[in-house]
């Protein structure tokens, strides 16, 4: 099934037949060849969840009966978790128990909207209004069509984060995954197709982004855009979908800022940073990458930290023991590395990292890195890097420290890290950001919501506000009277 297309709840070959290979970012051979679908495989997907939603049952559905197909897919993917989650280390090259925890919360997002859908009330809900010769009623119904677009550093992850709430919600779904990492995607198909998923529902169409990708952001059958992915990518997808006024929610990129004062814990302190960091290599558009160290706690604190980061064990994420594993792809690698040489270029002092790993010839390795003092202007303190490069800088006082955090064209999260919570709650208002960890960096909750401030991008995924992503608000109104309105007509 690696080399079809999922669409209209049958695995088709492409329109043209071509194929893309995959690569297994730890030893740089290719894993694979996937379908490479162009704009015609992309019509027909539109087409097919057109259909399933315009004409099919879907449409009219319920959300108890919607939450049946979600358990099932959560329960097909729950039978499968260990060769899922070795597929995901081989097709991204995260560490095999890092990509388990990120089954068992695809598996948990699929869970969660399958409670949400089945608490849909379908008839409505009841505003009371000052007229009594009215009656109000609120529906939320399904948007429709969604393209959903996502990235490579979470695959199964992603595409749950997307296809769950649309599901749940009652719209139809065309996925496009990332052409680095699309071999769990398709395994989600392949749960749909086993929960009996109905036909045209969910379509999974592997491919380039310009020829996939670009084609189903600006396809006038898609009513929803849903992206999870660079700036550049997310305001292209929001150019296209100007054109036809489609509701759009982009996640895009981050530069976040780790505060921590002088009165924090260090041992915990180093530990929550280099979470914040180097968890999934750095692949990760939350990643606290800038870290702001009071004065008086910065030198002991660094001293710990340079320790503990060179003692990361760095490798092929299927070996035991492995806490770092490769980027995804050359291309990646090439960029991490270009943006080590330019801190340094730009005068911030390397303390550790910055290179390939002495051990490893093959893969696309980067030693954890870490930069001191990096100058305001620089681009490793100022622009995302999403690799694991940490830039750090001392402060003097809070609104130091929260000028700093702030001062970024990204607002997506931030950390703030004191035994102090009067002072925790201050700062966790006063940042610019979506996302907010006290005493921590990173955890992630599927029933919390998740998204960013400025160009971090527009709404939010999960919990409750997931599923608004994909439902629209209808007021349905009714004049009961038996009296006449007897404006026009006396």
């Amino acid at each position: 099934m690696r080399d079809q297309l999922y669409i209209d709840g049958q695995w088709q070959a492409p329109t043209d037949g071509r194929r893309f290979e995959v690569y297994e970012p730890s030893s740089e051979s290719v894993l694979t060849e996937v379908a490479a679908a162009t704009g015609q495989d992309i019509d027909r997907a539109v087409q097919a969840a057109r259909r399933a939603f315009d004409e099919g049952e879907w449409g009219r559905s319920t959300g108890k009966e919607r939450a049946g197909y979600l358990r099932a897919i959560a329960d097909n993917l729950r039978g499968r978790r260990e060769d899922l989650a070795r597929l995901e280390v081989q097709d991204n090259g995260k560490p095999l128990p890092e990509a388990q925890w990120d089954i068992d919360d695809a598996i948990g997002c699929f869970d969660y909207y399958a409670d949400l859908a089945e608490g849909l009330n379908d008839d409505g809900e009841v505003v009371a209004l000052p007229d009594e010769r009215f009656a109000c009623r609120v529906l939320r119904e399904p948007v429709g069509v969604a393209g959903q677009i996502i990235p490579w550093n979470y695959p199964l992850l992603m595409a749950s984060w997307k296809v769950a709430p649309a599901l749940a919600a009652g719209c139809t779904a065309v996925l496009k995954p990332s052409e680095l990492t699309p071999l769990t995607s398709l395994e989600l198909a392949a749960a749909a197709d086993a929960a009996g998923l109905p036909k045209g529902v969910l379509n999974v169409v592997t491919g380039l982004g310009r020829d996939a990708g670009s084609p189903l952001s600006a396809h006038p059958g898609v009513d929803k855009l849903a992206f999870t992915g660079s700036v550049p990518t997310g305001r292209a997808i929001m150019q296209a979908a100007a054109q036809d006024i489609k509701n759009v929610s982009l996640e895009l990129g981050g530069k976040s800022a780790f505060i921590v004062f002088d009165d924090a814990d260090i041992e915990a302190a180093v530990e929550w940073i280099l979470f914040g960091i180097f968890w999934n290599q750095g692949q990760v558009c939350s990643a606290t990458s800038r870290l702001l160290v009071q004065d008086g706690l910065h030198d002991r604190l660094i001293e710990r930290l340079v320790e503990e980061t060179r003692r990361i064990t760095i490798g092929n994420g299927l070996q035991p023991g492995v806490l770092l594993g490769p980027l995804v792809s050359a291309g990646q690698h090439a960029k991490v590395l270009q943006a080590i040489e330019a801190g340094v270029r730009d005068g911030a002092k390397l303390a550790t990292g910055g290179k390939r790993p002495a051990h490893l010839d093959k893969g696309w390795f980067v030693e954890p890195t870490v930069f001191l003092d990096a100058p305001l202007d620089s681009a490793v303190w100022r622009e995302e890097i999403f690799g694991p490069v940490l830039a750090v800088r001392r402060f003097k006082d809070e609104a130091e420290a929260v000028r700093l955090a702030n001062d970024s064209q990204f607002g997506l999260a931030a950390a703030v890290m004191s035994v102090d919570p009067a002072r925790c709650r201050r700062v966790s208002r006063a940042l610019r950001a979506g996302i907010v960890w006290v005493n921590c960096s990173q955890p992630t909750f599927t029933q919390a919501p998740w998204g960013g401030y400025k160009q971090s991008g527009i709404g939010r995924e999960l919990g409750v506000w997931g599923l608004d992503n994909y439902l629209e608000t209808k007021q349905v109104t009714e004049y009961l009277s038996d009296r006449p309105w007897g404006w026009y007509i006396k």
